[in-house]
């Protein structure tokens, strides 16, 4: 990861293109886009507004912001003023080739290309192409303003330095970058999908399931498995304690009984019906837009629910939250260092997984947001992922929370923190939850937090640094009215 911000040029602007805009631009760079068609720029710019509340709720980088988004005249002239190339033409070899050749002739020879190809050849894109080694394919999945994985695949021509290059960048992007080492068609993933896919069409085909029979055996069973673990570690854990080695002796039979059909049956006009038919009875009048924003919803929740457990792309939304409170803290607290009075490090907005039946944020919420206004507290502190690893951390004793107002989904929060109190190794914090706009007060919370030794198991005196920082804050702060809400206990009185 850099904290530098860069220019990216997105050469296409359709579907994939104008994700990878959201993506970059949700990153705090600056983006160049180009596409021939007309009304494109409008068009990408209309993707970005629609797409950026989602990209809001799975996060922005300080600097994030849709005006970065500048649109050239011609392909040469933004290749020859940006820092990475990403080519999301339409897949068509004789559409693509030309095109890397102009971005090839226009660009320092240090500037990667990646293609978003779904399955050609980066050895035959190379083709005619001025420093062919910077050219790759960069193949991402839909939405990638949401969806982590980016498939890395390599021409024979392509370097290693390039390789290098794009996998910082994608990671940078805070993306998963999954190197495919075999110049393959369909590289992995898609591969995969397409198995998956010719056995639908065969399945409808022959009059077996519908499409939504063939949906429903997926989404409520090997896809909840699949958001976390891949098919193999799935099929690992069906063979036991044996693992895949008993799964394979006792299943691997099975595969030679006629179960799939791997070729894929002709398009007739009457399976492309049935498709077609089974899908719009799905949809059940719902729009394009309206089944994009409720994928969009469920994928980011689902995404979320994955976090605590270190799974799949939880991990990765556990890596995006780090990255964005590390870049957010600008200026962490240092020994003479103006402290504010109170700390105001935290906003954010109700997301839709926090609010209940009745469309208000639920308790459980209140605790999350305070939890990340405290997390705030211990980055600016000098309390991160390096002191967490040391075996040092605070474990909270006591909450006592207040609810004020609702707050609905979307509601713009700001947290603001005051030190009561700190000694060797106990710490006294209140938070205050506002309504970012009107000021509105939606919460509180009191806390007594006790530094502990992870690997003891046991209380800990407070390292230097941070005992320094809450010392200066507790200084500070003493200097603020208590809240009214300290101390308060529930009675009828």
């Amino acid at each position: 990861m850099t904290d530098v911000t860069r220019t990216i040029g997105v050469v296409g602007t359709g579907v994939i293109g104008a994700g990878w805009a959201v993506r970059l631009l949700a990153r705090g760079h600056d983006v160049v886009a180009w596409d021939p068609a007309q009304g494109a720029e409008e068009r990408l710019r209309a993707a970005v507004e629609w797409a950026w509340p989602s990209a809001t709720r799975l996060g922005l980088f300080p600097g994030a912001d849709r005006s970065r988004l500048e649109f050239a005249a011609t392909a040469e002239e933004l290749a020859a003023g940006v820092d990475f190339v990403q080519e999301s033409a339409p897949e068509r070899e004789e559409v693509k080739r030309p095109l890397i050749q102009a971005l090839a002739a226009n660009s320092g020879p240090e500037v990667v290309i990646a293609s978003s190809s779904s399955g050609l050849l980066p050895t035959r894109l190379q083709e005619g192409c001025e420093h062919p080694g910077r050219i790759l394919i960069g193949h991402p999945f839909n939405p990638v303003y949401l969806l982590p994985l980016v498939e890395i695949v390599a021409g024979e021509q392509t370097s290693p330095e390039a390789v290098e290059a794009a996998r910082c960048h994608y990671d940078d992007l805070v993306m998963y970058p999954l190197l495919v080492r075999t110049e393959i068609e369909g590289y992995l993933a898609d591969r995969l999908q397409e198995a998956l896919w010719r056995e639908v069409l065969h399945l409808v085909n022959d009059g077996v399931a519908s499409t939504a029979e063939l949906d429903d055996a997926i989404t409520y069973g090997p896809g909840l498995r699949w958001a976390g673990m891949g098919t193999n570690l799935t099929f690992h854990l069906a063979g036991g304690e044996q693992g895949m080695r008993h799964m394979l002796r006792q299943f691997g039979p099975t595969l030679k009984l006629p179960w799939t059909k791997l070729v894929a049956p002709d398009l007739t006009d009457e399976l492309v019906g049935a498709m077609a038919d089974g899908c719009l009875a799905q949809a059940d009048g719902r729009s394009i837009d309206d089944l994009d924003r409720l994928r969009d919803d469920y994928v980011i929740n689902v995404m979320r629910s994955l976090r605590p457990l270190d799974l799949g792309a939880g991990r990765i939304v556990a890596e995006r939250e780090a990255r964005i409170h590390a870049a957010s803290l600008t200026d962490p607290w240092a020994e003479g260092d103006d402290v504010a009075a109170p700390l105001d490090l935290y906003r954010g907005e109700v997301e839709p997984d926090w609010v209940d039946y009745n469309g208000h944020m639920s308790e459980w919420a209140f605790l999350t947001a305070f939890g990340w206004a405290s997390d705030k507290l211990f980055r600016y502190i000098g309390i991160d992922e390096d002191y967490r690893a040391s075996g040092n951390t605070f474990f909270t004793a006591e909450t006592h929370i207040n609810f004020v107002a609702e707050a609905a989904l979307g509601d713009p929060l700001r947290i603001t923190t005051q030190v009561l109190g700190v000694d060797a190794k106990r710490l006294h914090i209140f938070h205050s939850m506002e309504h970012a706009e009107t000021g509105e007060l939606l919460a509180t919370t009191e806390q007594m937090l006790l530094h502990v030794d992870t690997g003891a198991g046991r209380t800990a005196l407070i390292l230097d640094r941070p005992a320094a920082a809450l010392a200066a804050l507790a200084a500070t702060h003493g200097d603020l009215p208590v809240p009214p809400q300290v101390g308060r206990v529930m009675s009828f009185g």
